[in-house]
């Protein structure tokens, strides 16, 4: 495994070491998520990348020697390779060479599990093909029948290319649908107005185990770097009795391919469109700053960067070991953070329960005001559509069968008393 990191000029200051060994170390947990096992590292600081092999001959006869004294069979580079870097490079080092972005989308295609988010997977793996079929020789050329044509005829490269085309526009197609599908879901949602809010963060902040305790979902969480690639949505109760939708999604990570990006747009635009994000961060970490500063990033490609947000401080509970803790505990954590205006700060933990029910406080006066009412409503036999809508969105507290149609008692949000007014009743 080897970074590569330039400096900007003399003077100038160009990134400090700690960054590249912070990536680099970041990129050894992405490949131990994969499966992989860490042989060794390494790291080079240069004026400039080379062009040809982005590290040069001496440090790439370094490499050789070390992947042949480990017996590793793979080089992992923490940059995005050209594919001419990346043939020269396993010319060099004499073993197959995957670069970071080909390491993270290995990593989705292996956790992606509902069929919209293997669509997403396998767009971005095709998109990064294409320009990597370049240099596959004309010892892969088929000759043309008939006669006069004799000659190369058409090369494997370009048939290959127009195969992988149409398979791009397929699974484009595909989630165009996906993206209409799931812009009705959103448009029954406005018909009877249900605040949703998106937790977003870092890979690894948590997000999930979060998610778990505020909705008592069992969403997979562990260590591992994007262990979590599908989104899921679930219901939350708030103190003021109100329901809001909570969905989790895909965790953030430094250099994220843009092929990602655009390859989630369908899965990121229920980030986009939420009403409040709740950015987790993980407050045990001593790049928990910077993390928070990479997802930002990620909100303001998006386009989610003025929605609202509430940050989430994380994993207090690993903060008691600490040198540096601060001593005010859950509200030492949020003083001791960087403050940005309009941002409200909730420590808690997620493995304890710990400042669970202030975030859901806090979540409850963050979210549009939509309060809740009592009232008691007659449901003719044949609107089972009206009564879910109570059931689903509302708290019943007494369900009585008459000859005219089901009567309820129930406390539920005004604007969907509004949109039940017909069928309020005198009791």
């Amino acid at each position: 495994m080897q970074g590569s990191r330039g400096r900007g000029p003399r003077g100038r200051g160009g990134p400090p070491r700690s960054d590249a060994e912070e990536s680099l170390e970041e990129l050894a947990a992405l490949a131990e998520s994969a499966g992989a096992e860490i042989a060794g590292k390494a790291v080079q600081y240069r004026e400039a990348p080379e062009a040809a092999t982005l590290i040069g001959r001496g440090k790439a006869g370094e490499l050789r020697d070390l992947a042949a004294a480990s017996g590793s069979g793979l080089v992992i580079f923490d940059r995005e390779l050209t594919p001419t870097q990346l043939r020269n490079l396993e010319r060099e080092l004499e073993c197959r060479v995957i670069d970071r972005t080909q390491l993270i989308l290995d990593i989705f295609a292996r956790r992606a599990r509902t069929r919209e988010g293997q669509l997403q997977v396998e767009l971005a793996q095709l998109n990064y093909l294409m320009p990597r079929l370049t240099g596959r020789g004309v010892e892969m050329s088929r000759l043309a029948g008939g006669i006069g044509a004799r000659g190369p005829g058409e090369t494997q490269l370009e048939t290959d290319r127009r195969r992988i085309f149409r398979r791009i526009a397929k699974i484009r197609e595909q989630l165009e649908r996906v993206r209409a599908t799931r812009g009705v879901q959103r448009k029954q949602r406005r018909a009877v107005p249900l605040a949703t809010a998106a937790l977003v963060g870092y890979t690894n902040a948590g997000k999930s185990s979060l998610f778990n305790r505020l909705t008592g979902a069992q969403v997979v969480a562990d260590a591992r770097l994007f262990a979590t690639l599908d989104p899921t949505v679930r219901p939350v109760r708030l103190p003021s009795n109100r329901k809001v939708l909570l969905s989790d999604t895909v965790g953030f990570i430094r250099n994220l391919p843009t092929t990602l990006v655009k390859a989630f747009r369908a899965t990121l635009e229920e980030v986009a469109e939420a009403a409040l994000i709740l950015h987790v961060v993980d407050v045990s970490s001593p790049q928990g700053i910077p993390h928070a500063a990479h997802v930002l990033q990620v909100l303001e490609e998006i386009g989610a960067a003025q929605t609202p947000r509430l940050l989430v401080l994380n994993k207090i509970d690993l903060l008691a070991g600490l040198d540096s803790a601060p001593s005010g505990g859950g509200d030492g954590v949020a003083a001791d953070w960087p403050e940005r205006q309009g941002e409200r700060r909730v420590p808690v933990s997620a493995r304890t329960g710990e400042g669970i029910e202030q975030l859901l406080e806090a979540l409850d006066a963050a979210l549009p005001v939509d309060p809740v009412a009592r009232a008691c409503f007659v449901f003719p036999f044949g609107a089972e559509s009206q009564l879910h809508s109570v059931h689903e969105f509302g708290k019943v507290l007494e369900t009585c069968y008459r000859e005219t149609g089901v009567w309820v008692e129930a406390e539920v949000p005004e604007s969907l008393l509004r949109a039940l007014q017909p069928y309020l009743a005198t009791r």
